[in-house]
């Protein structure tokens, strides 16, 4: 039965601490780099079978992708439906807490937590993350796909799998960097999911 990987991708490189959101120009950090070289030797010490690596147009994605594809000799098909959500905060500083949310012109664009209001709507990452994984699971049908993609997107994905509220505090997604978030696939459609952290004995900067 086909395995579809979705992987986020590692630690990025953010001196000025800002929401990066879909912005272009946002590389791994070298503890990035680290965590992407840690997934593609997890991936060969296990024998998972990767017939085909696949990630996000962003750089972040692409630079994490990278290794695996050299570790099974594959080339990185890129996949605009598995790119970050969009977010009307891309470039803002990063808030420190609830209070840099409390000015009215941050409260309006909370208005709505079940679209959401300040993004992408749910339902559309929902609809492309899901259009993706069905097509990766019957383009490899005897093998298993790495899709690099984002946080957000992926725990979506999950939250639908599970059948959860997409409503959620963020500080809530099981959604690590360089985690790897698993669904196997029978007759066109997700059966089973498992989570794994193969990076996560890498430190991350604070």
């Amino acid at each position: 039965m086909p395995v579809v990987h979705l992987l986020r991708h590692g630690h990025v490189h953010n001196p000025e601490k800002v929401l990066y959101g879909r912005l272009p120009g946002f590389r791994l950090s070298d503890t990035g780099q680290a965590m992407a070289r840690a997934v593609a030797d997890d991936l060969r010490a296990r024998g998972v079978d990767i017939r085909r690596v696949v990630a996000s147009p962003l750089q972040r994605a692409q630079e994490t992708a990278r290794p695996i594809a050299e570790a099974y000799g594959l080339e990185i098909d890129t996949e605009p439906r598995i790119i970050e959500a969009g977010n009307i905060w891309e470039g803002s500083p990063l808030p420190s807490g609830p209070k840099d949310l409390l000015s009215l012109k941050s409260l309006w664009r909370l208005r709505n937590p079940f679209r959401p209001s300040w993004g992408e709507p749910y339902k559309e990452q929902t609809a492309r993350m899901w259009a993706a994984l069905r097509d990766a699971a019957a383009t490899t049908p005897d093998g298993e796909t790495i899709m690099v993609s984002h946080q957000l997107p992926i725990w979506v994905a999950r939250s639908t799998f599970e059948h959860r509220s997409l409503v959620h505090d963020p500080r809530s997604r099981e959604c690590g960097l360089a985690s790897l978030t698993s669904f196997t696939f029978a007759d066109g459609e997700a059966v089973s999911m498992e989570y794994r952290e193969p990076a996560a004995h890498i430190e991350v900067p604070r």
